[in-house]
């Protein structure tokens, strides 16, 4: 299947992002303050004539966006571009040409990996402790 990252398609993907930013925006708006929390059908007119009657109006925006989530959301589940039935894949052949190089790098790190252990063991692990002299008045 070609398009797919861990087994799902990019179809998968597009609906995580859309449902992550409208709950995003949802969170975003939901804290907002001023012009941000009204509403498209809520005007600052109407909020002005009858303000105790369309407090409750205000957070409707989040509303919006969620009911704008779910539509773009039914419209892309209605209106699938591709078949249900993948094409079939053609087989292919994985041709390794660093074959030897990755051979050489390896015995390159492992002779630098054993020298650095050699360095740690003699300078740091069998570092010589001398005795201190004795005083003698």
């Amino acid at each position: 299947m070609a398009g797919t990252v861990l087994g799902v398609g990019a179809g998968v993907f597009i609906f995580a992002l859309l449902w992550v930013s409208a709950l995003l925006l949802c969170a975003l708006l939901s804290r907002a303050s001023g012009v941000a929390r009204l509403s498209v059908f809520c005007p600052q007119a109407l909020c002005v004539l009858s303000p105790g009657s369309l407090c409750s109006v205000r957070r409707f925006s989040v509303v919006f966006v969620f009911l704008g989530a779910l539509s773009v959301t039914a419209a892309l589940l209605l209106l699938p571009r591709a078949s249900e039935s993948p094409a079939p894949e053609v087989e292919m052949k994985i041709v390794d040409a660093f074959f030897i190089g990755r051979y050489v790098l390896l015995a390159f790190l492992t002779a630098v990996f054993l020298g650095g252990l050699f360095l740690v063991l003699t300078y740091h692990i069998l570092e010589p402790i001398y005795a201190k002299p004795l005083r003698s008045y």
